[in-house]
């Protein structure tokens, strides 16, 4: 799920978007829908009705009953930086993790190919 908190100008932007998405053949679609996801984390999905066109009318109308809420862009600007502060941090966490996990954890993926191919032979053997 993405956001649904955005401020005028990214709802100008993102309705823009739409209009040419709506226009574009499916490559197009596929770049603008990428743009919407990667720099608004605007996911049409998360507003539309499933088989139905989300266009710039779909957008006023989710503006219309909450679905999508306008803030100012000093408390957009405020919670993109929060955002990126926790993915930071649970990046960070993960990675530490990681270095945590005992090595005897991790797949030796070259043994297991062996033993899975010894397997199959015996299985191939059992069966003759």
């Amino acid at each position: 799920m993405g956001r649904n908190k955005f401020s005028q100008t990214e709802i100008n932007e993102i309705s823009r978007l739409l209009a040419l998405k709506n226009a574009a053949n499916r490559a197009g679609q596929k770049l603008i829908r990428h743009d919407l996801r990667t720099k608004y984390e605007f996911n049409i999905s998360d507003f539309n009705e499933q088989g139905k066109a989300f266009g710039p009318e779909e957008l006023e109308q989710a503006i219309k009953r909450k679905a999508i809420i306008i803030l100012d862009d000093k408390t957009i600007a405020a919670m993109k930086e929060k955002r990126a502060r926790d993915r930071a941090r649970d990046e960070e966490k993960r990675r530490q993790e990681q270095a945590d996990a005992p090595a005897n954890e991790q797949t030796d993926w070259q043994q297991a190919l062996k033993e899975w191919n010894a397997w199959e032979e015996s299985q191939e053997k059992s069966q003759d």
